[in-house]
């Protein structure tokens, strides 16, 4: 193998480790082979030898592979980091166990080239677990020099943009995609404990539904068909819960066409379930269940530490209707003011003024200003207007309210929920209403989709539903402030070509 050592836009750096792999292939040693036999992990290894005393020695032979880091040490007696992904163990090179000629050649190592070694199992004077190298071999050469191991890679966006990078130099962000997995894992375990199914549905959809949002849109050329990115799975789980399944829940990938920020990603994760026999009373003692469920598992309590503040999800949770929580935080009573009088609310307290100048829109934009950010503690926002939830059931004593909640966990929105609209001429009107709202400007309205209300003159039984966002969730359970925290590759605006 012969590699172009004559790029100027490389660091010295990084034209030495070149003349380093140059020199290893005009050797006659291939520096990109196809496999390593490897019998161990470091992890395995600190498990197995915990006990082992120190100074002790083995004859065990092991072999290990891993990423070569924190290199140390002089003469005759080289030492290094072997992580893999299971940990880190230490590496004991010594001219006396390799020969002149294998431990000349530890020279052309740098700090992130992935080695595979085989040695026998010891521990140091000083109680460190290591591995006396009897011959290593190197897997792939590390050409970008690693920043600077005191300092790591601190760099917020450039952490976000080279993931990979991230991964290698901050281990502990491991442990936060590790975290999100075991959320995962706990929430499949508890829904199917209770009798719930995993299905998919649709990415691609015709018409986007299930939400308030701005689609994804693209085409598909053999049918030419335009075509939208899901921005919710909800209308397709209830058309399944009419096809009999009575309880179904997706864990799934929604992309709305929308703002990037701290709490917000164009793609994102969302669990969506549907119980048929149920109300959003059910599915609040559901909620709970779940969460709590997702807490032990990462924690092993319901009272976590997240920016500063502790957290405690202690049963039940409270629960407020939105009108109680802006008549609190204002002191009003927003049932008897008409829609002058809201607006004139919403210009003092710097709410936006919707396109859609109705009571229950205007009661909303009021809550989002005022109350939101100060929902620290779990809370239920319970009986929302009936204007902004076109897929939620009236309450029947309050016909201009819906059976919805919100879940509201550190000033941020966690879930949504509803006792589902199961009355197609009832489904039909409010589709009528978003296609005005459409007309008047909004954007996010929903369309009207005539499948799905084919498939509600079928009957859907009373159901209740709820969506919960993994990310954040995710946010909660690591004690992140962003969601780019925990989304391995979110969406970043691309550099322009300085790097800028």
């Amino acid at each position: 193998m012969s590699q172009k050592l004559d790029t100027p836009s490389l660091s010295e750096q990084a034209l030495v480790r070149r003349q380093k792999l140059q020199a290893l292939c005009d050797a006659g040693l291939e520096p990109y082979p196809t496999r390593f036999d490897r019998t161990d992990t470091s992890g395995a290894l600190q498990a197995r030898y915990e006990h082992l005393e120190a100074s002790a020695e083995t004859e065990d032979v092991v072999r290990v592979a891993g990423r070569m880091m924190a290199r140390r040490g002089q003469g005759k007696l080289v030492f290094a980091d072997l992580v893999d992904g299971t940990g880190k163990i230490q590496l004991a090179f010594s001219l006396d166990k390799l020969g002149e000629e294998a431990f000349g050649r530890i020279d052309w190592l740098d700090r992130g080239d992935i080695i595979g070694i085989a040695g026998t199992v010891r521990r140091t004077k000083r109680g460190e677990l290591s591995i006396a190298v009897t011959e290593w071999l190197l897997l792939s050469k590390c050409l970008t020099p690693l920043p600077d191991k005191w300092h790591g890679l601190e760099d917020v966006e450039l952490r976000y943009r080279q993931r990979y990078l991230d991964l290698i130099v901050n281990p502990e962000v491991k442990d936060v995609f590790k975290t999100r997995s075991l959320v995962l894992r706990t929430i499949r375990h508890f829904l199917e404990a209770k009798g719930f199914l995993e299905v998919e549905t649709p990415m691609l959809q015709a018409i986007p539904g299930g939400a308030a949002a701005r689609p994804f849109n693209t085409h598909h050329n053999a049918l030419d068909l335009p075509l939208h990115l899901r921005i919710s799975p909800e209308l397709y789980l209830k058309r399944l819960v009419v096809g009999g399944f009575e309880k179904v829940f997706d864990i799934n990938k929604n992309f709305r066409n929308e703002g990037i920020s701290t709490r917000h990603n164009p793609e994102f994760t969302m669990m969506e379930l549907y119980q048929a026999y149920a109300d959003y009373r059910d599915i609040m003692e559901l909620t709970e269940e779940l969460v709590c469920e997702v807490l032990m598992a990462t924690h092993g309590s319901l009272q976590i530490p997240y920016q500063g503040q502790t957290l405690d999800f202690s049963r039940p949770w409270r629960r407020k209707t939105m009108a109680e929580l802006v008549n609190e935080a204002l002191d009003v009573q927003v049932a008897e003011m008409d829609v002058d009088a809201l607006k004139d609310l919403a210009r003092r307290v710097h709410a936006k003024i919707p396109a859609q100048v109705t009571h229950g829109h205007l009661v909303n934009e009021i809550f989002e200003a005022t109350c939101e950010s100060q929902l620290i503690q779990p809370t239920f926002v319970i009986d929302h207007p009936l204007e902004i939830s076109p897929l939620a059931k009236r309450k029947p004593e309050m016909p201009h309210l819906t059976e919805r909640f919100e879940v509201f966990v550190a000033g941020r929105e966690l879930g949504n929920a509803f006792s589902e609209l199961n009355d197609p001429m009832d489904q039909r009107e409010r589709f009528a209403a978003q296609l005005a709202e459409r007309a008047a400007g909004n954007d996010e309205a929903h369309h009207v989709d005539e499948d799905y209300l084919q498939a509600l003159e079928l009957g859907l039984p009373p159901t209740g539903g709820l969506g919960i966002g993994i990310d954040r969730l995710v946010m909660l359970v690591v004690d992140a402030a962003s969601i780019r925290d925990v989304i391995l590759f979110p969406l970043l605006r691309p550099r322009d070509p300085h790097g800028h």
